[in-house]
């Protein structure tokens, strides 16, 4: 028998839950619904589910909150709800890991395609880990990181902490090392979308990972800006 994709939807709007649930549900997707974070969190326990669709804007438990808690639960996709304006909040939820975002109002059609896409980008990018994987250490400029236990330590042998989208824009430049990567390729590599005029997502990243590798902004040395380019990790990278 086909396993239908199973898909958690969490938002307060119930107008929004029943009409997304129906429509997903005869494109041939199993529905579950919550309308706020305790009703996610033991929605979440009961179920196993390949996508989720957040709506920033929740009571209580913010969605920023939930996306962060969802992280700590494991690598599902999710698709954030935001309001037009929210550019702030969109960022930090990027940062958080999330996979894409759809402000409201949405067209349920869009919405589909994305989960869809969104889907088999992280299947695709599930077997190119594997392969990442086998190496035990990729070790860059002093530094080393650890696919398998997604690890960052610094030349002391210290762990330094990344959030999954840290993680995520590290490994898309030790992939490809020494090469002038646009925000456009990279906000296509970890998203699988196109930058907005003001989408400033991928800079944000990038100064973060920066202040986490100790690395300068005005004379980096690892990650360095590429005037009217985009950015390149300016070291080899050795695979132990």
């Amino acid at each position: 028998m086909e396993t239908l994709p199973h898909i958690l939807i969490v938002d307060d709007d119930r107008e929004i839950r029943d009409l997304l649930a129906r429509f997903l549900e005869r494109n041939r997707f199993r529905v579950s619904t919550a309308r706020d974070g305790r009703e996610a969190r033991r929605a979440w326990s009961n179920g196993h589910y390949q996508l989720v669709v957040l709506d920033l804007m929740l009571p209580g438990e913010s969605g920023l909150d939930l996306a962060r808690w969802l992280r700590t639960q494991g690598n599902v996709p999710i698709i954030m709800l935001t309001a037009m304006g929210e550019e702030t909040d969109r960022i930090i939820g990027l940062e958080l890991g999330a996979d894409d975002y759809v402000p409201k109002p949405f067209n349920p059609r869009e919405l589909m395609a994305r989960m869809r896409a969104v889907m088999r980008r992280t299947t695709e990018r599930d077997e190119k880990k594997l392969d990442a994987a086998e190496a035990r250490q990729l070790r860059f400029a002093g530094w080393t990181l650890e696919p398998t236990r997604r690890r960052l330590l610094n030349p002391d042998g210290a762990e330094v902490p990344l959030t999954g989208g840290e993680y995520e824009l590290l490994i898309a430049l030790l992939e490809r090392a020494n090469r002038v990567l646009t925000r456009d390729m990279l906000l296509d590599l970890l998203r699988g979308r196109q930058a907005g005029p003001f989408d400033r997502a991928i800079d944000v990243a990038i100064s973060r990972l920066r202040r986490k590798l100790e690395d300068d902004g005005r004379n980096a040395q690892v990650i360095k800006t590429v005037r009217g380019g985009g950015y390149v990790l300016a070291a080899d990278v050795e695979r132990v």
